[in-house]
Order: C-alpha cells, then structure tokens, then sequence
C-alpha cells in the first residue's frame, strides 16, 4: 500500500509539473532584422528622381548634377562627389561619354560589395552613341526594372517592398505614357529640326520626322563648330520653312543656336526649349517630362494652325 501511495504521489507531482511548465507563456519570436537605408548616389538627377520613386522609405538618393542653368557636359567633380561615392550602396550613372567625371571617381574608390549601373553599357549602347538616354521611354522603362533589380538583390529581405514600390512608380509614370501616346497619333509623320542631339531619342519615339542634319546636331552636342554643309542645309530648311517646329536645348544655348533659333521666329516657326536636367531640380522625372511635351504639344498644334 505504501509503494502504491508513493507511485500515485509521484504521477500527480509529474503531472503537475508538466502543467506549470505548459502554463508559462511562449518567449516572443525572434524578429526579422529590419531592413537597411541604402545609400544612393545618381550621377544625374533625372535618373535619381527614378531612383528615389523606386527605393522609397528604403533608400537615400543624392543626386549630383542638378543645376538647370549649367552645361552638364561642363560639370566638374568636387571632394564632396567623390566620398557620396565612396560611401554609395549603389552608384548611377548614365554613360556613353556624358559623365566621364563619375568614371573617374568610381575608379579612385574601390568598394568591395557597391553596385554600379552604368545605364548605357546596360543599353548596350557603345561607346559615341547618343547619350540622352532618358529621352527614349522605352530605355526609361528598362532602366526602371534594372533599378528595383538592384536594390531587390542588394536588400533581399525588402524584396516585396521594392517589388510594390516598382508598381506604384509605373502607375505614376501612365500620364506620361499617355502623353506619349496621344503625340504619336496626332502628329506622326511632321517635320521637325532641333539644334542637337538630345530630342533624337524623343523624335523617334513620337514618330516625328527630324529632318535636321546629323552632323549639326552631334557637333552642336560636342561643343564643336558643326561641318559647313550641315548648317547650309539646316538654314536652308528654315528658310523655306520645311521644318514645322524647331527644338533647342536650353543648357547648351551657344551664338550659334541663338541664331538659329531667331532665324526660326523670323519664319514665324514656333520654338520649343527642353532641358538636360530636370526643371525645376525638384520636379519629378514625370512632371518634368509631362511638362515638355506639353510645350511641344503646343507647339506642334500651332504649327499645324
């Protein structure tokens, strides 16, 4: 009787132990770590709104050529440039010879572990190309799925954040899709001339025929004095108004393109400015782009008056 009392004290002590222990509340489950700030550097801010709109709450985009009144093809690099570089989780450029200064500070530091989007080499687009890149919507759209590809791979754990915020940036680009869209239709096939390179991509896209010589507006870009032939063919033009509307760019206005432009008015074709960089600095890729295409819009529609 007694071994049995002693058995039957020892089941209810077990049990009652085993009850206590079931009873203590479950520790908090460990955390996912939080993921990182990535610290960006665009070399361009048109590139760095994209950038910025695709990163979010997860990314600080510093862009360095900015100013709507400068040359970009004039810019100088500083000290400062050169640690935002160093201390980049991703560095954009655009390439094709137009920010030489951001490959020379991308080669004097070195980081182990620093994503590079060279925009161009990504578009394959070789050496001497055109380099106004963010002119052509579909390179926009390539460069837009290369970006959320590079922070997603950099910052796995924040994969479907980048994923979403890539969605809300197409949905905010489709007023500028539809711009686009809406030029092409209406005004495909008008002749138009530019003082340089920079509307080639855009031209193209919309379907518009630019009809100015190529060689005036890649020596214009250069910043050197276009071959003879191509401005008597261009005055020419002009002249007999077989260009509809004329476009410039506002950050490379040179004696020349002054004159140009006032030969254009004389003829009584309207002028359309576009920049380099956005405008104002603060602007959004979209806005900015929205905003040219209106004046060109305008532009077209007077021409067609």
């Amino acid at each position: 009787m007694r071994s049995i009392r002693l058995l039957s004290a020892l089941v209810a002590l077990v049990a009652g132990a085993a009850l206590a222990t079931s009873a203590v509340p479950a520790g908090p489950a460990t955390a996912a770590p939080a993921p990182r700030v990535l610290n960006v550097v665009a070399a361009e801010n048109f590139w760095g709104s994209l950038a910025a709109q695709l990163g979010g709450r997860l990314v600080r985009v510093t862009s360095i050529v900015t100013d709507p009144n400068a040359d970009p093809h004039e810019y100088e690099s500083s000290p400062a440039d050169a640690r935002l570089f160093a201390q980049a989780d991703l560095v954009i450029v655009n390439g094709a010879g137009y920010d030489t200064w951001a490959d020379k500070l991308l080669a004097a530091s070195p980081r182990a572990g620093r994503q590079v989007l060279d925009v161009a080499t990504f578009l394959h687009r070789p050496a001497g190309a055109n380099p106004h890149l963010w002119y052509d919507p579909a390179d926009v759209s390539s460069v837009i799925d290369k970006i959320t590809s590079l922070y997603r791979s950099i910052e796995p754990g924040a994969r479907g954040f980048f994923a979403a915020r890539h969605r809300s940036v197409e949905s905010a680009l489709s007023g500028y899709r539809d711009r686009l869209a809406t030029l092409k239709k209406r005004y495909a096939g008008t002749a138009v001339g530019a003082t340089e390179s920079i509307f080639v991509d855009l031209a193209g896209a919309l379907h518009l025929k630019l009809i100015t010589p190529k060689a005036f507006m890649d020596a214009v870009s250069e910043g050197v004095d276009p071959p003879i032939s191509s401005l008597v063919t261009f005055e020419r033009q002009i002249s007999a108004r077989r260009i509809k509307v004329l476009v410039y760019n506002v950050q490379t206005v040179t004696p020349l393109t002054a004159t140009i432009r006032a030969k254009a008015r004389a003829r009584h074709i309207p002028v359309v400015g576009i920049s380099e960089t956005m405008v104002p600095p603060n602007s959004t890729f979209q806005r900015w782009m929205v905003g040219q295409l209106n004046r060109l819009a305008a532009a077209l529609a007077e021409a067609r008056s």
